[in-house]
């Protein structure tokens, strides 16, 4: 499959996740994505970011297996999620969950400092290895315990998580900015919802749900632990 065919098939993909978010815009509470995390979603290549064997779907507007029991997530997740961080070039993204890295990319295409944690080491590396290879060289990555967050590079202008823990984990809004944003999915696996986690300038805490949602389950020694 050539290149100007996979650039119809995102052309596509664009077009499924604007109906998408024309349906759930009323639940959402905005009608339309911000042009810029549009035109990010536009710009990367989804199809490198999945399996070979899987290229073909991977404008589809769904999750996809990558292995090790890891999906990576549908676009219109994926778009919502970037849109609800508000970005700016100069902030300090954490990403939990790189997966094979698709969502640090369309991070990097709106941040400078983009910093991504894999627990799967096999993931981590190839994740690594797409991104270097497509010239995200901004992007840091590492194999870790997401839950614990990325303490080196903290405090962090936004945060995202792209597994579900059962609560929102103390180290990630210890490493949040005041000011910053955080965007997770949370809760028992047959309930998750997705959250949006704001940090005001007291360091209070305030959340909304947004919309449910079904994630992979954040893996780490604090994350296995019963609520």
């Amino acid at each position: 499959m050539n290149q100007d065919h996979f650039g119809k098939l995102r052309e596509q993909m664009l077009l499924d996740i604007v109906a998408h978010m024309h349906l759930a815009g009323g639940q959402i509470g905005k009608p339309a994505l911000d042009a810029r995390v549009m035109q990010a979603m536009a710009k990367v290549p989804r199809h490198e970011f999945v399996p070979a064997e899987l290229q073909f779907f991977a404008y589809s507007d769904t999750p996809l297996p990558i292995g090790y029991e890891k999906t990576i997530s549908q676009p219109f997740i994926v778009a919502l999620m970037t849109d609800l961080l508000q970005l700016e070039k100069t902030h300090s993204v954490l990403e939990i969950g790189t997966g094979l890295g698709y969502q640090a990319a369309v991070l990097g295409e709106l941040a400078d400092k983009v910093y991504s944690i894999e627990f799967i080491e096999e993931l981590a590396a190839k994740a690594a290895y797409r991104l270097n290879r497509l010239g995200y060289l901004h992007i840091q990555t590492t194999i870790g315990d997401g839950y614990r967050g990325w303490s080196e590079h903290a405090p962090f202008d936004r945060i995202i998580v792209t597994a579900s823990p059962q609560l929102i984990p103390p180290p990630l809004l210890m490493q949040l900015k005041r000011g910053g944003r955080m965007v997770i999915p949370t809760g028992l696996p047959e309930s998750q919802k997705l959250v949006l986690a704001c940090k005001a300038a007291d360091g209070s805490i305030s959340t909304e749900e947004i919309l449910p949602v079904r994630f992979s389950e954040l893996e780490g020694d604090e994350a296995a632990k019963p609520c």
